[in-house]
């Protein structure tokens, strides 16, 4: 098992609905055999650019103990889902964590 940061941006859409993303995702890591350490909401933030034409997205940050088919999948998952604006996925280093 390893740690890992994913990070994504869901469009600003009406609360219900990007609980409805976060939940999906989190849920997604669980059901592969991961666990969600911390999560982070950061909110409605404007973007340098437009992406898919949108101007405005809702940051979250979570930190993941999962192996790496877990990540695989929700990397696929988040790349087919329309209201996830973009998203990166860092496998943390072993020696940063512990600190």
């Amino acid at each position: 098992m390893r740690k890992y940061e994913v990070i994504f941006i869901v469009q600003a859409l009406e609360d219900e609905a990007i609980n409805a993303v976060i939940d999906k995702f989190s849920k997604l890591i669980a059901a592969n055999g991961g666990t969600v350490d911390k999560e982070e909401r950061w909110g409605k933030k404007h973007l340098a650019y437009d992406i898919k034409k949108q101007s405005e997205g809702y940051y979250v940050l979570f930190n993941v103990t999962s192996e790496a088919a877990c990540v695989k999948e929700c990397d696929r998952v988040m790349k087919i889902t329309d209201e996830i604006l973009k998203h990166m996925i860092v496998r943390l280093d072993e020696k940063k964590v512990e600190e």
